[in-house]
Protein backbone atom coordinates (compact mmCIF):
# COMPACT_ATOMS: atom_id res chain seq x y z
CA UNK A 1 0.00 0.00 0.00
CA UNK A 2 1.30 3.32 -1.39
CA UNK A 3 1.27 6.48 1.68
CA UNK A 4 1.10 9.65 0.59
CA UNK A 5 2.88 12.75 1.87
CA UNK A 6 0.54 15.18 0.45
CA UNK A 7 -2.44 15.36 -1.78
CA UNK A 8 -0.06 16.70 -4.77
CA UNK A 9 1.08 12.94 -4.78
CA UNK A 10 -1.54 11.52 -5.62
CA UNK A 11 -2.95 10.19 -9.23
CA UNK A 12 -5.52 13.16 -10.35
CA UNK A 13 -7.85 10.50 -11.48
CA UNK A 14 -8.61 9.52 -8.04
CA UNK A 15 -9.59 13.13 -6.67
CA UNK A 16 -12.54 14.94 -6.92
CA UNK A 17 -13.40 17.50 -9.63
CA UNK A 18 -14.55 20.24 -7.79
CA UNK A 19 -15.07 22.55 -10.95
CA UNK A 20 -17.89 20.26 -12.00
CA UNK A 21 -19.76 22.87 -8.75
CA UNK A 22 -18.04 25.84 -9.56
CA UNK A 23 -15.07 25.71 -12.22
CA UNK A 24 -13.74 29.14 -10.23
CA UNK A 25 -13.43 30.58 -6.96
CA UNK A 26 -15.48 33.58 -8.02
CA UNK A 27 -18.32 31.77 -9.24
CA UNK A 28 -18.77 30.64 -5.67
CA UNK A 29 -18.70 33.87 -4.37
CA UNK A 30 -21.23 34.30 -7.19
CA UNK A 31 -23.20 32.40 -5.61
CA UNK A 32 -22.96 33.32 -2.23
CA UNK A 33 -23.80 36.56 -2.82
CA UNK A 34 -27.54 35.68 -4.83
CA UNK A 35 -28.25 33.63 -1.67
CA UNK A 36 -27.52 37.03 0.42
CA UNK A 37 -29.84 38.27 -1.74
CA UNK A 38 -32.72 35.58 -1.77
CA UNK A 39 -31.95 35.55 2.11
CA UNK A 40 -33.12 39.52 2.10
CA UNK A 41 -36.02 38.31 -0.63
CA UNK A 42 -37.31 35.84 1.36
CA UNK A 43 -37.63 37.78 4.37
CA UNK A 44 -39.81 40.43 3.00
CA UNK A 45 -42.63 37.58 2.77
CA UNK A 46 -43.23 37.73 6.77
CA UNK A 47 -46.46 38.87 7.43
CA UNK A 48 -46.93 39.54 3.80
CA UNK A 49 -48.22 35.90 2.73
CA UNK A 50 -51.57 37.23 1.64
CA UNK A 51 -53.02 35.26 -1.47
CA UNK A 52 -52.70 31.88 -3.14
CA UNK A 53 -49.97 33.95 -5.88
CA UNK A 54 -47.76 34.94 -2.81
CA UNK A 55 -47.70 31.66 -1.13
CA UNK A 56 -46.10 29.99 -4.32
CA UNK A 57 -43.76 33.00 -5.12
CA UNK A 58 -42.52 32.34 -1.59
CA UNK A 59 -42.47 28.34 -2.28
CA UNK A 60 -40.88 28.40 -5.75
CA UNK A 61 -38.21 31.11 -4.13
CA UNK A 62 -37.28 29.31 -1.65
CA UNK A 63 -36.71 25.94 -3.21
CA UNK A 64 -34.14 28.05 -5.92
CA UNK A 65 -32.42 29.38 -2.67
CA UNK A 66 -32.34 25.90 -1.38
CA UNK A 67 -30.45 24.82 -4.58
CA UNK A 68 -28.09 27.22 -4.95
CA UNK A 69 -27.10 27.42 -1.38
CA UNK A 70 -27.04 23.55 -1.59
CA UNK A 71 -23.89 24.13 -4.15
CA UNK A 72 -22.24 26.68 -1.82
CA UNK A 73 -22.43 24.40 0.97
CA UNK A 74 -21.42 21.16 0.04
CA UNK A 75 -18.67 22.75 -2.40
CA UNK A 76 -17.32 24.85 0.92
CA UNK A 77 -17.63 21.32 2.75
CA UNK A 78 -15.82 19.39 0.05
CA UNK A 79 -12.73 21.64 -0.62
CA UNK A 80 -12.32 21.62 3.39
CA UNK A 81 -12.52 17.93 4.09
CA UNK A 82 -9.61 17.19 1.61
CA UNK A 83 -7.68 19.23 4.21
CA UNK A 84 -9.14 20.24 7.36
CA UNK A 85 -5.98 22.54 8.20
CA UNK A 86 -6.59 24.46 5.26
CA UNK A 87 -7.63 27.85 7.03
CA UNK A 88 -9.11 29.32 3.51
CA UNK A 89 -11.29 25.87 3.20
CA UNK A 90 -12.47 26.40 6.54
CA UNK A 91 -13.02 30.46 6.33
CA UNK A 92 -15.20 29.33 3.22
CA UNK A 93 -17.38 26.50 5.15
CA UNK A 94 -18.00 28.81 8.01
CA UNK A 95 -19.40 31.67 5.68
CA UNK A 96 -21.72 29.10 4.17
CA UNK A 97 -22.64 27.94 7.48
CA UNK A 98 -23.51 31.25 8.79
CA UNK A 99 -25.35 31.82 5.82
CA UNK A 100 -27.38 28.47 6.46
CA UNK A 101 -28.74 30.81 9.90
CA UNK A 102 -29.32 33.88 7.93
CA UNK A 103 -31.23 31.28 5.60
CA UNK A 104 -32.76 30.01 8.70
CA UNK A 105 -33.53 32.60 10.21
CA UNK A 106 -35.02 34.58 7.01
CA UNK A 107 -37.62 31.77 6.60
CA UNK A 108 -38.36 30.71 10.43
CA UNK A 109 -41.92 32.48 10.07
CA UNK A 110 -43.08 30.06 7.74
CA UNK A 111 -43.80 27.11 9.61
CA UNK A 112 -45.76 29.02 12.37
CA UNK A 113 -47.86 31.27 9.56
CA UNK A 114 -48.70 27.92 7.56
CA UNK A 115 -49.80 26.18 10.82
CA UNK A 116 -51.90 28.77 12.00
CA UNK A 117 -53.14 29.07 8.41
CA UNK A 118 -56.80 27.46 7.94
CA UNK A 119 -56.99 24.38 6.48
CA UNK A 120 -59.57 25.51 3.84
CA UNK A 121 -57.84 28.38 3.00
CA UNK A 122 -54.78 26.38 2.26
CA UNK A 123 -57.57 24.19 -0.09
CA UNK A 124 -58.49 27.20 -1.67
CA UNK A 125 -54.91 28.42 -2.66
CA UNK A 126 -54.15 25.14 -4.18
CA UNK A 127 -57.05 24.93 -5.90
CA UNK A 128 -56.42 28.57 -7.89
CA UNK A 129 -52.53 28.48 -8.48
CA UNK A 130 -51.56 25.65 -10.42
CA UNK A 131 -47.62 25.53 -9.24
CA UNK A 132 -48.70 25.06 -5.47
CA UNK A 133 -49.99 21.37 -6.97
CA UNK A 134 -46.51 21.06 -6.69
CA UNK A 135 -45.50 21.95 -3.05
CA UNK A 136 -49.06 20.13 -1.77
CA UNK A 137 -47.88 16.98 0.42
CA UNK A 138 -45.45 18.63 1.52
CA UNK A 139 -47.80 21.23 2.91
CA UNK A 140 -50.17 19.06 4.32
CA UNK A 141 -47.50 16.81 5.93
CA UNK A 142 -46.16 19.63 7.59
CA UNK A 143 -49.51 19.85 9.43
CA UNK A 144 -48.25 17.31 11.32
CA UNK A 145 -46.23 19.27 13.24
CA UNK A 146 -48.26 21.81 14.14
CA UNK A 147 -48.41 20.84 17.84
CA UNK A 148 -44.22 21.01 17.45
CA UNK A 149 -43.67 24.60 16.37
CA UNK A 150 -43.39 27.37 18.24
CA UNK A 151 -44.21 30.55 17.96
CA UNK A 152 -42.71 32.94 15.64
CA UNK A 153 -40.50 34.90 17.83
CA UNK A 154 -39.22 31.28 19.27
CA UNK A 155 -38.77 29.99 16.03
CA UNK A 156 -36.50 32.78 15.10
CA UNK A 157 -34.73 32.53 18.19
CA UNK A 158 -33.95 29.08 17.81
CA UNK A 159 -32.98 29.47 14.15
CA UNK A 160 -30.57 32.23 15.48
CA UNK A 161 -28.94 29.85 17.99
CA UNK A 162 -28.24 27.02 15.13
CA UNK A 163 -24.54 27.67 15.02
CA UNK A 164 -24.23 27.67 18.86
CA UNK A 165 -26.04 24.28 19.30
CA UNK A 166 -24.40 22.19 16.47
CA UNK A 167 -21.50 23.77 18.25
CA UNK A 168 -20.42 20.77 20.13
CA UNK A 169 -20.63 18.69 16.97
CA UNK A 170 -18.27 20.88 15.32
CA UNK A 171 -15.97 21.02 18.12
CA UNK A 172 -15.29 17.31 18.29
CA UNK A 173 -15.17 16.69 14.47
CA UNK A 174 -12.17 19.37 14.94
CA UNK A 175 -10.50 17.76 18.01
CA UNK A 176 -11.37 13.97 15.29
CA UNK A 177 -10.28 15.24 12.72
CA UNK A 178 -7.53 17.52 13.01
CA UNK A 179 -6.07 18.18 16.19
CA UNK A 180 -5.99 14.62 17.47
CA UNK A 181 -2.17 13.03 17.42
CA UNK A 182 -2.20 9.28 18.21
CA UNK A 183 0.31 7.57 19.90
CA UNK A 184 3.62 6.07 18.65
CA UNK A 185 3.69 2.40 17.01
CA UNK A 186 6.74 0.36 15.60
CA UNK A 187 6.82 -0.37 11.95
CA UNK A 188 8.54 -2.66 10.17
CA UNK A 189 11.87 -1.30 10.17
CA UNK A 190 11.67 -1.47 13.80
CA UNK A 191 10.76 2.77 14.18
CA UNK A 192 8.97 4.80 16.43
CA UNK A 193 6.38 6.20 14.14
CA UNK A 194 3.28 8.16 15.24
CA UNK A 195 -0.16 5.96 14.23
CA UNK A 196 -2.33 7.22 11.43
CA UNK A 197 -6.07 5.83 11.20
CA UNK A 198 -5.15 3.99 8.13
CA UNK A 199 -2.51 2.01 9.85
CA UNK A 200 -4.49 1.45 12.47
CA UNK A 201 -6.87 -0.02 10.18
CA UNK A 202 -5.03 -2.25 9.31
CA UNK A 203 -2.66 -2.92 12.31
CA UNK A 204 -5.76 -3.95 14.39
CA UNK A 205 -6.34 -6.73 11.86
CA UNK A 206 -2.53 -7.83 12.31
CA UNK A 207 -1.90 -11.70 12.87
CA UNK A 208 1.24 -10.33 15.73
CA UNK A 209 -0.63 -9.86 18.82
CA UNK A 210 1.61 -7.53 20.08
CA UNK A 211 1.51 -5.40 17.36
CA UNK A 212 -2.59 -5.61 17.63
CA UNK A 213 -1.73 -4.27 21.33
CA UNK A 214 0.61 -1.70 20.98
CA UNK A 215 -1.92 -0.42 17.88
CA UNK A 216 -5.07 -0.71 20.47
CA UNK A 217 -3.38 1.37 22.86
CA UNK A 218 -1.51 4.04 20.76
CA UNK A 219 -5.20 4.59 18.82
CA UNK A 220 -7.13 4.73 22.52
CA UNK A 221 -4.62 7.00 24.25
CA UNK A 222 -5.23 10.50 22.76
CA UNK A 223 -9.00 9.95 23.41
CA UNK A 224 -8.43 8.65 27.05
CA UNK A 225 -6.24 12.07 27.19
CA UNK A 226 -8.85 13.91 26.49
CA UNK A 227 -11.79 12.15 28.10
CA UNK A 228 -13.25 15.04 30.30
CA UNK A 229 -13.40 17.64 27.23
CA UNK A 230 -14.73 14.69 24.93
CA UNK A 231 -17.30 13.89 27.89
CA UNK A 232 -17.89 17.69 28.15
CA UNK A 233 -18.68 17.96 24.56
CA UNK A 234 -21.07 14.91 23.90
CA UNK A 235 -22.97 16.24 26.90
CA UNK A 236 -23.24 19.11 25.75
CA UNK A 237 -24.55 17.45 22.45
CA UNK A 238 -27.48 15.09 24.14
CA UNK A 239 -28.39 17.57 26.24
CA UNK A 240 -29.12 20.18 23.46
CA UNK A 241 -30.92 17.59 21.85
CA UNK A 242 -33.02 16.76 25.04
CA UNK A 243 -34.20 20.52 26.22
CA UNK A 244 -35.20 20.78 22.02
CA UNK A 245 -36.91 18.19 22.01
CA UNK A 246 -38.71 19.57 25.07
CA UNK A 247 -39.58 22.72 24.01
CA UNK A 248 -41.06 21.63 20.44
CA UNK A 249 -43.39 19.06 22.82
CA UNK A 250 -41.96 15.53 21.83
CA UNK A 251 -42.68 12.99 24.38
CA UNK A 252 -38.79 11.95 24.26
CA UNK A 253 -35.75 12.88 22.14
CA UNK A 254 -36.06 9.61 20.58
CA UNK A 255 -39.54 10.10 19.50
CA UNK A 256 -38.55 13.63 17.86
CA UNK A 257 -36.10 11.79 16.10
CA UNK A 258 -38.32 9.08 14.56
CA UNK A 259 -41.39 11.80 14.13
CA UNK A 260 -39.77 13.07 10.56
CA UNK A 261 -39.95 9.67 8.91
CA UNK A 262 -42.97 8.57 10.72
CA UNK A 263 -41.46 5.44 12.01
CA UNK A 264 -43.24 4.15 15.79
CA UNK A 265 -40.85 3.59 18.37
CA UNK A 266 -41.67 -0.07 18.14
CA UNK A 267 -39.36 -0.30 15.18
CA UNK A 268 -36.63 0.80 17.29
CA UNK A 269 -37.71 -1.12 20.57
CA UNK A 270 -38.05 -4.58 18.29
CA UNK A 271 -34.33 -3.98 17.05
CA UNK A 272 -32.82 -4.04 20.31
CA UNK A 273 -35.07 -6.36 21.77
CA UNK A 274 -34.76 -8.79 19.05
CA UNK A 275 -30.97 -8.68 18.89
CA UNK A 276 -30.61 -9.10 22.27
CA UNK A 277 -33.80 -12.26 22.38
CA UNK A 278 -31.25 -13.60 19.77
CA UNK A 279 -27.46 -12.65 20.74
CA UNK A 280 -26.27 -16.48 21.78
CA UNK A 281 -24.67 -17.04 18.29
CA UNK A 282 -22.73 -13.71 18.68
CA UNK A 283 -21.75 -15.12 22.01
CA UNK A 284 -20.79 -18.61 20.50
CA UNK A 285 -18.78 -16.48 17.89
CA UNK A 286 -16.85 -14.89 20.69
CA UNK A 287 -16.13 -18.59 21.29
CA UNK A 288 -14.86 -19.76 18.16
CA UNK A 289 -12.75 -16.64 17.74
CA UNK A 290 -10.95 -17.09 21.27
CA UNK A 291 -10.29 -21.18 20.50
CA UNK A 292 -9.08 -20.41 17.18
CA UNK A 293 -6.87 -17.78 18.35
CA UNK A 294 -5.73 -20.44 20.94
CA UNK A 295 -6.06 -17.45 23.31
CA UNK A 296 -6.16 -17.46 27.64
CA UNK A 297 -8.03 -14.64 27.45
CA UNK A 298 -9.92 -13.36 24.60
CA UNK A 299 -9.47 -9.07 24.26
CA UNK A 300 -10.64 -6.02 22.35
CA UNK A 301 -7.87 -5.80 20.25
CA UNK A 302 -8.02 -9.46 19.76
CA UNK A 303 -11.49 -8.95 17.61
CA UNK A 304 -10.03 -7.91 14.08
CA UNK A 305 -7.60 -10.95 14.22
CA UNK A 306 -7.35 -12.70 11.24
CA UNK A 307 -9.11 -16.05 12.23
CA UNK A 308 -7.97 -17.83 8.64
CA UNK A 309 -3.75 -17.03 8.74
CA UNK A 310 -1.77 -15.90 5.87
CA UNK A 311 -4.99 -14.35 4.03
CA UNK A 312 -4.00 -10.92 3.85
CA UNK A 313 -4.24 -9.41 0.51
CA UNK A 314 -3.02 -6.12 -1.32
CA UNK A 315 -6.14 -5.40 -3.67
CA UNK A 316 -5.60 -2.26 -5.33
CA UNK A 317 -8.33 0.46 -6.00
CA UNK A 318 -8.66 -0.54 -9.78
CA UNK A 319 -8.63 -3.45 -8.63
CA UNK A 320 -11.74 -3.25 -6.41
CA UNK A 321 -13.59 -1.57 -8.24
CA UNK A 322 -13.41 -4.11 -11.51
CA UNK A 323 -14.24 -6.23 -9.01
CA UNK A 324 -17.11 -4.47 -7.00
CA UNK A 325 -18.96 -3.86 -10.77
CA UNK A 326 -18.88 -7.79 -11.42
CA UNK A 327 -20.89 -8.69 -7.82
CA UNK A 328 -22.98 -5.79 -8.59
CA UNK A 329 -24.07 -7.39 -12.13
CA UNK A 330 -27.69 -8.81 -10.51
CA UNK A 331 -28.34 -5.17 -10.52
CA UNK A 332 -28.27 -4.82 -14.43
CA UNK A 333 -25.89 -3.68 -16.68
CA UNK A 334 -27.55 0.04 -16.45
CA UNK A 335 -26.23 0.19 -12.79
CA UNK A 336 -22.52 -1.30 -13.65
CA UNK A 337 -22.38 1.20 -16.64
CA UNK A 338 -23.40 3.95 -14.41
CA UNK A 339 -20.46 3.15 -11.18
CA UNK A 340 -17.78 2.93 -14.16
CA UNK A 341 -18.90 6.29 -15.18
CA UNK A 342 -18.21 7.98 -12.01
CA UNK A 343 -15.02 6.03 -11.75
CA UNK A 344 -13.82 7.83 -14.93
CA UNK A 345 -15.57 11.27 -14.45
CA UNK A 346 -13.68 11.98 -10.72
CA UNK A 347 -16.94 11.56 -8.53
CA UNK A 348 -14.37 10.05 -6.10
CA UNK A 349 -11.64 11.35 -4.14
CA UNK A 350 -9.63 7.89 -3.43
CA UNK A 351 -6.34 8.31 -0.61
CA UNK A 352 -5.68 9.01 2.76
CA UNK A 353 -3.40 12.16 2.45
CA UNK A 354 -2.41 14.24 5.95
CA UNK A 355 -5.26 16.42 7.29
CA UNK A 356 -8.23 14.87 4.81
CA UNK A 357 -10.99 14.16 6.75
CA UNK A 358 -11.21 10.61 8.12
CA UNK A 359 -13.88 7.68 7.89
CA UNK A 360 -15.65 7.82 4.40
CA UNK A 361 -19.33 8.92 3.06
CA UNK A 362 -21.55 9.71 -0.33
CA UNK A 363 -23.30 13.46 -0.73
CA UNK A 364 -25.75 13.99 -3.57
CA UNK A 365 -25.98 17.27 -5.15
CA UNK A 366 -29.22 18.00 -7.08
CA UNK A 367 -28.29 19.23 -10.56
CA UNK A 368 -24.76 17.62 -10.26
CA UNK A 369 -24.02 14.42 -9.19
CA UNK A 370 -22.66 12.72 -5.97
CA UNK A 371 -19.40 12.86 -4.67
CA UNK A 372 -17.99 10.13 -2.66
CA UNK A 373 -15.10 10.76 -0.28
CA UNK A 374 -12.66 7.43 0.52
CA UNK A 375 -9.49 6.89 3.01
CA UNK A 376 -8.88 3.84 0.25
CA UNK A 377 -6.03 1.67 2.13
CA UNK A 378 -5.32 -1.62 -1.04
CA UNK A 379 -7.38 -3.96 1.24
CA UNK A 380 -10.64 -6.51 1.87
CA UNK A 381 -12.20 -3.64 3.80
CA UNK A 382 -11.90 -1.26 1.63
CA UNK A 383 -13.20 -2.95 -0.89
CA UNK A 384 -16.52 -2.93 1.02
CA UNK A 385 -16.01 0.62 2.16
CA UNK A 386 -16.23 1.25 -1.80
CA UNK A 387 -19.17 -1.22 -2.45
CA UNK A 388 -20.81 0.49 0.54
CA UNK A 389 -20.29 4.21 -0.46
CA UNK A 390 -20.91 3.61 -4.65
CA UNK A 391 -24.42 2.11 -3.43
CA UNK A 392 -25.12 5.45 -1.54
CA UNK A 393 -23.79 7.53 -4.72
CA UNK A 394 -26.29 5.40 -7.09
CA UNK A 395 -29.62 6.05 -4.72
CA UNK A 396 -28.30 9.53 -4.87
CA UNK A 397 -27.97 9.67 -8.78
CA UNK A 398 -30.70 8.07 -9.28
CA UNK A 399 -33.14 10.07 -6.91
CA UNK A 400 -32.10 12.65 -8.67
CA UNK A 401 -32.53 11.96 -12.08
CA UNK A 402 -35.81 10.47 -11.90
CA UNK A 403 -37.37 12.86 -9.00
CA UNK A 404 -38.23 16.84 -9.01
CA UNK A 405 -36.10 18.80 -6.50
CA UNK A 406 -38.99 18.49 -3.71
CA UNK A 407 -38.54 14.82 -3.66
CA UNK A 408 -35.30 14.29 -4.62
CA UNK A 409 -33.50 13.54 -1.60
CA UNK A 410 -34.37 10.02 0.32
CA UNK A 411 -34.05 10.11 3.66
CA UNK A 412 -31.55 8.94 5.85
CA UNK A 413 -34.28 5.53 7.03
CA UNK A 414 -33.64 3.94 3.84
CA UNK A 415 -30.58 5.33 3.00
CA UNK A 416 -28.20 2.46 4.32
CA UNK A 417 -30.29 -0.20 2.60
CA UNK A 418 -28.61 0.58 -0.62
CA UNK A 419 -25.46 0.75 0.47
CA UNK A 420 -25.48 -2.43 2.15
CA UNK A 421 -27.19 -4.38 -0.53
CA UNK A 422 -23.99 -3.55 -2.58
CA UNK A 423 -22.14 -5.51 0.32
CA UNK A 424 -24.67 -8.35 0.78
CA UNK A 425 -24.06 -8.88 -3.02
CA UNK A 426 -20.02 -8.55 -2.84
CA UNK A 427 -19.32 -11.17 -0.13
CA UNK A 428 -21.51 -13.54 -1.96
CA UNK A 429 -20.13 -13.17 -5.70
CA UNK A 430 -16.33 -13.45 -3.72
CA UNK A 431 -17.97 -16.20 -1.73
CA UNK A 432 -18.84 -18.10 -5.02
CA UNK A 433 -16.37 -17.19 -7.20
CA UNK A 434 -13.48 -18.77 -4.62
CA UNK A 435 -12.11 -22.37 -4.76
CA UNK A 436 -9.54 -22.48 -2.06
CA UNK A 437 -10.38 -23.12 1.14
CA UNK A 438 -8.83 -21.31 3.59
CA UNK A 439 -9.83 -18.24 1.31
CA UNK A 440 -13.28 -19.13 1.74
CA UNK A 441 -13.41 -19.36 5.39
CA UNK A 442 -11.47 -16.30 5.40
CA UNK A 443 -14.59 -14.54 3.56
CA UNK A 444 -17.02 -16.42 5.26
CA UNK A 445 -14.78 -14.90 8.71
CA UNK A 446 -15.09 -11.26 7.20
CA UNK A 447 -18.78 -11.77 6.22
CA UNK A 448 -19.55 -12.49 10.18
CA UNK A 449 -17.22 -9.31 11.29
CA UNK A 450 -19.32 -7.27 8.79
CA UNK A 451 -22.14 -8.71 10.54
CA UNK A 452 -20.47 -7.45 14.16
CA UNK A 453 -20.06 -4.31 13.01
CA UNK A 454 -22.70 -3.15 10.97
CA UNK A 455 -25.74 -4.73 13.06
CA UNK A 456 -24.38 -5.70 16.67
CA UNK A 457 -22.22 -3.25 17.08
CA UNK A 458 -24.58 -0.47 15.90
CA UNK A 459 -27.68 -1.95 17.97
CA UNK A 460 -25.15 -1.70 21.08
CA UNK A 461 -24.41 2.08 20.30
CA UNK A 462 -28.79 2.68 19.48
CA UNK A 463 -29.20 1.39 22.96
CA UNK A 464 -26.20 3.25 24.30
CA UNK A 465 -27.99 6.70 22.85
CA UNK A 466 -31.64 6.01 24.41
CA UNK A 467 -29.51 5.24 28.05
CA UNK A 468 -27.83 8.85 27.87
CA UNK A 469 -30.38 10.79 26.55
CA UNK A 470 -32.80 8.97 29.15
CA UNK A 471 -30.62 9.94 31.76
CA UNK A 472 -30.15 13.77 30.25
CA UNK A 473 -34.06 13.48 30.51
CA UNK A 474 -33.96 12.64 33.61
CA UNK A 475 -31.84 15.06 34.83
CA UNK A 476 -28.88 12.77 35.96
CA UNK A 477 -25.12 13.68 35.11
CA UNK A 478 -23.83 12.86 32.16
CA UNK A 479 -19.85 12.98 32.15
CA UNK A 480 -17.02 10.46 31.93
CA UNK A 481 -18.29 8.48 34.62
CA UNK A 482 -21.67 7.66 33.53
CA UNK A 483 -20.79 7.26 29.82
CA UNK A 484 -18.07 4.94 31.15
CA UNK A 485 -20.61 3.03 32.84
CA UNK A 486 -22.96 2.80 30.26
CA UNK A 487 -20.80 1.84 27.67
CA UNK A 488 -19.18 -0.76 29.23
CA UNK A 489 -22.56 -2.47 30.63
CA UNK A 490 -23.73 -2.62 27.44
CA UNK A 491 -20.22 -3.45 25.72
CA UNK A 492 -20.14 -6.62 27.92
CA UNK A 493 -24.06 -7.80 27.09
CA UNK A 494 -23.30 -7.46 23.62
CA UNK A 495 -19.93 -9.25 23.70
CA UNK A 496 -20.30 -12.05 26.48
CA UNK A 497 -18.30 -13.66 28.87
CA UNK A 498 -15.27 -14.56 26.81
CA UNK A 499 -13.89 -11.39 26.32
CA UNK A 500 -11.81 -9.62 29.07
CA UNK A 501 -12.13 -6.07 29.60
CA UNK A 502 -9.00 -3.44 29.11
CA UNK A 503 -9.37 -0.21 30.50
CA UNK A 504 -9.66 1.22 27.14
CA UNK A 505 -12.85 -0.58 25.91
CA UNK A 506 -15.45 1.53 28.33
CA UNK A 507 -13.79 4.32 26.92
CA UNK A 508 -15.38 3.51 23.51
CA UNK A 509 -18.31 5.70 23.43
CA UNK A 510 -15.69 9.25 23.03
CA UNK A 511 -14.83 8.15 19.25
CA UNK A 512 -18.04 7.70 17.45
CA UNK A 513 -18.59 10.81 15.51
CA UNK A 514 -22.02 9.80 14.81
CA UNK A 515 -23.29 10.08 18.35
CA UNK A 516 -23.97 13.69 17.54
CA UNK A 517 -26.62 13.08 15.05
CA UNK A 518 -28.92 11.82 17.66
CA UNK A 519 -30.40 8.58 16.84
CA UNK A 520 -28.68 7.78 13.22
CA UNK A 521 -27.07 4.65 13.94
CA UNK A 522 -29.77 2.57 14.78
CA UNK A 523 -30.85 2.67 11.02
CA UNK A 524 -27.25 1.05 9.97
CA UNK A 525 -28.94 -2.24 11.46
CA UNK A 526 -32.39 -1.88 10.10
CA UNK A 527 -30.96 -1.32 6.84
CA UNK A 528 -28.66 -3.90 7.29
CA UNK A 529 -31.54 -6.05 7.90
CA UNK A 530 -33.43 -4.91 4.81
CA UNK A 531 -30.26 -6.01 2.50
CA UNK A 532 -30.33 -9.20 3.68
CA UNK A 533 -34.21 -9.92 2.51
CA UNK A 534 -33.65 -7.88 -0.81
CA UNK A 535 -29.89 -9.36 -1.41
CA UNK A 536 -31.61 -12.83 -0.91
CA UNK A 537 -33.61 -12.67 -3.51
CA UNK A 538 -31.86 -10.78 -5.86
CA UNK A 539 -29.02 -13.42 -5.75
CA UNK A 540 -32.48 -16.16 -6.43
CA UNK A 541 -32.43 -14.34 -9.91
CA UNK A 542 -35.92 -12.56 -8.80
CA UNK A 543 -36.55 -10.57 -11.75
CA UNK A 544 -39.26 -8.60 -10.02
CA UNK A 545 -36.82 -7.95 -6.85
CA UNK A 546 -34.58 -6.36 -9.18
CA UNK A 547 -37.12 -4.09 -10.56
CA UNK A 548 -38.87 -3.04 -7.07
CA UNK A 549 -35.43 -2.54 -5.97
CA UNK A 550 -34.52 -0.21 -8.85
CA UNK A 551 -37.59 1.84 -8.23
CA UNK A 552 -37.03 1.80 -4.55
CA UNK A 553 -33.25 3.63 -5.42
CA UNK A 554 -35.70 5.99 -7.79
CA UNK A 555 -38.08 7.42 -5.91
CA UNK A 556 -36.73 9.08 -3.38
CA UNK A 557 -38.69 10.93 -0.18
CA UNK A 558 -41.95 10.30 -2.60
CA UNK A 559 -43.49 8.36 -0.05
CA UNK A 560 -42.90 7.15 3.49
CA UNK A 561 -39.74 5.34 3.99
CA UNK A 562 -41.57 2.33 5.81
CA UNK A 563 -43.85 2.35 3.27
CA UNK A 564 -40.99 2.59 0.39
CA UNK A 565 -39.52 -0.75 2.20
CA UNK A 566 -42.76 -2.06 1.92
CA UNK A 567 -42.41 -2.19 -1.67
CA UNK A 568 -39.41 -4.51 -1.84
CA UNK A 569 -41.04 -6.76 0.64
CA UNK A 570 -39.57 -5.45 4.09
CA UNK A 571 -41.90 -4.35 6.97
CA UNK A 572 -40.04 -2.90 9.66
CA UNK A 573 -42.88 -2.71 11.76
CA UNK A 574 -42.93 -6.06 12.30
CA UNK A 575 -39.63 -7.91 14.15
CA UNK A 576 -39.36 -10.66 11.22
CA UNK A 577 -36.78 -8.59 9.12
CA UNK A 578 -34.63 -8.60 12.37
CA UNK A 579 -34.88 -12.05 13.20
CA UNK A 580 -34.58 -13.13 9.32
CA UNK A 581 -31.17 -11.37 9.73
CA UNK A 582 -30.12 -13.11 13.15
CA UNK A 583 -30.80 -16.61 11.79
CA UNK A 584 -29.42 -15.53 8.62
CA UNK A 585 -26.25 -15.12 11.02
CA UNK A 586 -26.39 -18.31 13.20
CA UNK A 587 -26.43 -20.09 9.86
CA UNK A 588 -22.84 -18.28 9.20
CA UNK A 589 -21.71 -18.52 12.38
CA UNK A 590 -22.70 -22.57 11.96
CA UNK A 591 -20.91 -22.98 8.64
CA UNK A 592 -18.05 -21.09 9.32
CA UNK A 593 -17.75 -23.31 13.04
CA UNK A 594 -17.86 -26.75 10.42
CA UNK A 595 -15.25 -25.37 8.12
CA UNK A 596 -13.28 -24.92 11.01
CA UNK A 597 -14.27 -27.78 13.28
CA UNK A 598 -14.41 -25.85 15.74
Amino acid sequence: MKTYKSRDEVPVQETWDLTDIYPRQQDWEKDYDKVVKMAEELKTYEGAIASAQDLYDFLHLDEQCDYVFSKVYVYAMLLTDIDTRNAESQALLDRARQLSVKLQSATSFFMPFLLELDRKTLDSYIKQVKGLKYFEEDLYDSYRFKKHVLNKDKEEVLSQLGEALSSPGKTFGMINNADIKFGKVTNKEGEKVELTRGMYSQLIEDEDREVRKEAYKAYYEPYIQLQNTIASTLSSAIKNNAMTSTMRNYPSSLEKALFKDKVPTTVYDNLIKATKDNIEPFHQYMRVRKKILNLDELRAYDLNAPLVPGMKQDITFEEAYETMVNALAPLGSEYTDLLKYFKEHRYIDVRETPGKRSGAYNIGLYGVHPYVLLNHQDDLDSLFTLAHEMGHAMHSYYSSKYQPQITAGYTIFVAEVASTVNEILLIHYLLNNTKDREKKKHLLNHFIDQFRGTFFTQVMFSEFEQLVHDKAENGEPLNVTAFNNVYEKLFRQYNGEELVFDEEVKHGWSRIPHFYRPFYVYKYATGFASAILIADQLLAGNEEMKKSYLTFLKSGSSEDPLDLLKKTGVDLTSPEPIKHALTSFKGLIDEFSAMTDV
